[in-house]
């Protein structure tokens, strides 16, 4: 069983991965996390990391790299971030997710996650993020985050909590690899 979850910041893709490892008693990879903790190494919020490797193409490179790598190497795994579904491109049997919700929900579960103070500052530095993160998936792999035809499941998480769209994505997941 190999499983991607993509979406937007503040969309829920690590609350679904988590969920979906742990009924499924699978490996969660999550690159998201990778990148998050480089850029706190480096003593730099998300969005200046990001304009960072906007400059430095080396960083996203060793990250996707990383997830091809992975993906095409590992069973029974959930592979999650902005690009999995890309990254699992011609690996046979890979379910494909993206979880989507409006920019000012995410704004908001962002606003929260990170205790930041400012709805406006936050929503700011998330248009910034995603622009950079649009701007650098065009030049490197001329990938179109805003397409999401790749996706065999697209789940939009402003409708239902993480339980519901637990039990929708179970419901998809058994009929395909069967029953956990």
């Amino acid at each position: 069983m190999q499983i991607t979850v993509s979406g937007l910041p503040g969309s829920g893709t690590s609350t679904i991965s988590r969920l979906l490892a742990e009924y499924y008693e699978l490996e969660l990879i999550s690159s998201g996390e990778v990148f998050r903790r480089i850029a706190k190494e480096k003593g730099m919020s998300l969005s200046e990391f990001g304009t960072m490797a906007e400059k430095d193409p080396s960083i996203d490179l060793a990250i996707d790299k990383n997830q091809r790598d992975i993906i095409r190497s590992q069973d029974n795994l959930i592979l999650e971030s902005r690009l999995a579904g890309h990254m699992a491109s011609g690996v046979p049997n890979v379910l494909k997710i993206w979880i989507k919700a409006p920019l000012a929900v995410r704004v908001k579960r962002i606003q929260k996650r990170e205790k930041a103070l400012s709805f406006d500052e936050e929503y700011k530095k998330t248009v910034l993020r995603e622009k950079s993160e649009a701007l650098r998936y065009i030049n490197y792999y001329n990938i179109d985050i805003g397409d999401l035809s790749i996706y065999d499941i697209v789940v939009d998480s402003e409708k239902w909590n993480q339980y519901q769209i637990l039990d929708v994505l179970r419901v998809a997941i058994d009929s395909i690899f069967g029953p956990a």
